[in-house]
């Protein structure tokens, strides 16, 4: 596994990194590679769901679609 050190980091940073790791019940290490891990996950999930959401607007591209402000607003009006 590779390592990385990451320098200059505001002291309230570190402070708030801190209690969520004892919040999380992890070390600050521990804290900081799951949040990483976790956002170049949530990075890759966005990118196949806008992969998969061009491919289902090509195929529908002859149905008429309804926009999504106007469906809102009516539920909001109910």
């Amino acid at each position: 596994m590779a390592s990385v050190v990451v320098r200059n980091i505001d002291d309230d940073v570190v402070a708030s990194l801190k209690d969520q790791a004892k919040a999380n019940h992890r070390s600050l290490e521990g804290e900081i590679r799951n949040m990483l891990t976790e956002h170049v996950r949530r990075s890759t999930n966005i990118e196949a769901f806008r992969t998969f959401a061009a491919t289902i607007s090509t195929q529908t591209m002859s149905t008429k679609q309804t926009d999504s402000v106007d469906l809102i607003r009516q539920d909001r009006d109910r």
